[in-house]
């Protein structure tokens, strides 16, 4: 489980503060699928980021009770000096994994033929989140973390397959997503929160909609928006 308790988070933009997070508590227990709406400018990122451990809070404590994957987007492990290759092998020995069985299922899941053995420096925005992508699925956690919902593509047999493989591992683990938009939500969430601010503080509030039912989030956040 992922437990926020009375978690305060903000920071100086040079002119301002900017609160993140105030006084927030909420829980995710393995099993269910947390999707927090957050509008931009609300801190998504920041907040994605502390449940990984990649940032702390200024006030409270964040409980982690299992596995967390790095958020998707988040490139810090990776090397642009190194081949995708080098690359996904170096990542499975930092976790203790069969490197083979990572780089096949990466080089698998990109499909980005001979620029798997190129050093990434080369590659473009979106064969970085790619491989990203499939280097988070390719571990095994407890919990995954993904911020804005799966890497723009418009390779149509990658969205298939990572799709697919992204609907298994709501199945069978935890998916936390921080989006933007309601209909990334609705898709894989099956609780959610809205993060909105007023007032310069942002405030947690939870969604009651069911899953898949068409425009229940997007209605919710409209409504939330007009009572914060």
């Amino acid at each position: 489980m992922l437990e926020f308790s009375n978690v305060s988070k903000s920071f100086w933009t040079g002119t301002q503060r900017k609160v993140i997070l105030d006084n927030a508590s909420f829980r995710v227990e393995l099993g269910t699928s947390l999707g927090i709406l957050a509008p931009n400018g609300t801190g998504k990122t920041t907040l994605i980021n502390m449940m990984a451990g990649l940032e702390k809070p200024d006030e409270g404590r964040i409980i982690r009770g299992c596995n967390i994957s790095f958020p998707l987007g988040f490139m810090g492990g990776t090397s642009p000096r190194h081949t995708g290759k080098e690359n996904a092998r170096y990542i499975a020995r930092l976790y203790s994994l069969d490197p083979d069985y990572i780089e096949a299922f990466c080089r698998w899941l990109v499909n980005i033929d001979e620029y798997f053995d190129m050093p990434m420096a080369t590659y473009s925005s979106g064969m970085n989140s790619r491989f990203n992508f499939a280097l988070m699925l390719a571990l095994e956690f407890d919990m995954y973390l993904i911020d804005e919902g799966m890497p723009g593509s418009t390779d149509v047999e990658f969205n298939k397959k990572a799709g697919d493989l992204l609907q298994e591992r709501i199945d069978l683990t935890t998916i936390v997503i921080v989006s933007h938009q309601p209909e990334t939500l609705e898709q894989f969430a099956t609780q959610a929160y809205l993060c909105c601010s007023s007032r310069g503080l942002t405030r947690m509030v939870r969604l009651h909609a069911p899953r898949c039912k068409q425009g229940g989030y997007t209605l919710l956040l409209r409504i939330g928006q007009q009572i914060l």
